[in-house]
C-alpha cells in the first residue's frame, strides 16, 4: 500500500466521521435551542458538550467561510465548497488547495 492510496483512505474516514460528528451537533443545538425556547431543563452535566460542539461548529464555519472565498478567487463555486468545508472540516480545505484545476 503506497502513501497516496493510505492518505486518501484517511480522509474517506475522516470525512466520513466529521460529516457525522457535525450534523450531530447540529442536531444537539438545535436540541438545546429547542429545551430552551420551551422551559424545559437540559442536564448541566451536557453543557461540556455543548461547548465541544459549538467550538466545533464555529471551526468549521470558519473554515467554510475560508473555502468560500478562495473558490470565489478561482472563479468557483462558492456556496458548494463552503458547504462541503463545513460538513469536512479540514480536510475540505486541503482538497482545495490541492485542487491543480487550469483555467
Amino acid at each position: 500500500m503506497n502513501l497516496k492510496s493510505l492518505k486518501k483512505n484517511i480522509y474517506t474516514f475522516v470525512k466520513i466521521i466529521s460529516t457525522m460528528l457535525i450534523t450531530s451537533a447540529i442536531g444537539l443545538e438545535s436540541w438545546n435551542i429547542y429545551a430552551v425556547i420551551t422551559n424545559i431543563n437540559v442536564p448541566s452535566s451536557l453543557n461540556l458538550f455543548f461547548w465541544i460542539e459549538r467550538f466545533a461548529m464555529m471551526s468549521h464555519f470558519v473554515e467554510a467561510i475560508i473555502a468560500a472565498f478562495y473558490a470565489t478567487s478561482r472563479q468557483k463555486m462558492p456556496i458548494q465548497y463552503a458547504t462541503y468545508t463545513f460538513f469536512v472540516g479540514t480536510i475540505g480545505l486541503l482538497e482545495l488547495f490541492d485542487r491543480q484545476d487550469d483555467y
